[in-house]
């Protein structure tokens, strides 16, 4: 079932928008021109190599731990599954990022900006610095007031969120909201389910803060659950 995606009303003003939308991947671009045909032909090659290995292997699909992949499986599948091992999460809790990104780094062959978004995963190249809105839930007294600040100078990057609270993405926890940032955006998207799966009251960022420094490969974590935020690492946050 289609959930309405409101925070898409906000992005990018001096970029081109398009959304591309295959089977249950949509994405919403920002670039310097629309390139739709780019765009879909990513997600609908790697999409039909994704269900043939998922087929053939069903537990990709459903495990929520890390698992073998086969030797001759693509790219991507072995990239899924290196990141599942890094966050100790099953690999399609990095399948939105893993989109986002591949789609993000093919049109960095035709243009030097991007924003490639996946149901809240973000892969981002822009020339100038940006900010990113945080939303933790209607009734959060952080949603709205608070942005995420990120410089040109770190980018390529991935942002990406999870919840135990909002929208349809399963999670073992309760946390409004976490977000973590990282040169890999498939990372990104398999540590944020990790350290969501650990917060189940705002007592928990502590020590979810302290797993997430574990995790390699990451440069910074948001949490927020409650009346409490938690942040580690290379983020920087602002007023809205």
């Amino acid at each position: 079932m289609y959930e309405p995606r409101f925070y898409r009303k906000q992005g990018s003003r001096k970029l081109e928008t398009f959304a591309v939308c295959y089977k249950e991947t949509d994405l919403l671009i920002h670039a310097p021109v629309k390139m739709p045909e780019i765009c879909f032909n990513v997600v609908r090659r790697l999409r039909l190599k994704m269900d043939e290995y998922i087929k053939e292997n069903p537990l990709f699909l459903k495990a929520l731990s890390p698992i073998e992949v086969s030797p001759d499986a693509i790219e991507e599948i072995k990239e899924m599954a290196r990141c599942s091992i890094m966050a100790g999460v099953g690999p399609m809790a990095a399948v939105a990022g893993i989109f986002a990104e591949k789609t993000g780094r093919e049109l960095l062959k035709y243009t030097d900006e991007v924003i490639v978004e996946n149901g809240g995963d973000i892969f981002i190249k822009t020339k100038d610095d940006c900010r990113i809105g945080i939303y933790a839930g209607k009734d959060s007294p952080f949603t709205d007031r608070l942005v995420i600040k990120l410089k040109s100078s770190q980018m390529p990057l991935g942002v990406c969120s999870s919840s135990g609270m909002i929208g349809h993405s399963y999670s073992e926890g309760k946390a409004d909201v976490v977000t973590v940032i990282s040169r890999s955006t498939a990372l990104a998207d398999a540590a944020a389910t990790a350290v969501a799966n650990w917060v189940k009251v705002k007592e928990d960022i502590d020590d979810a803060l302290s797993r997430a420094r574990e995790i390699k490969g990451i440069s910074g974590v948001l949490i927020i659950k409650d009346d409490k935020l938690g942040v580690w690492g290379d983020l920087e946050l602002g007023k809205k």
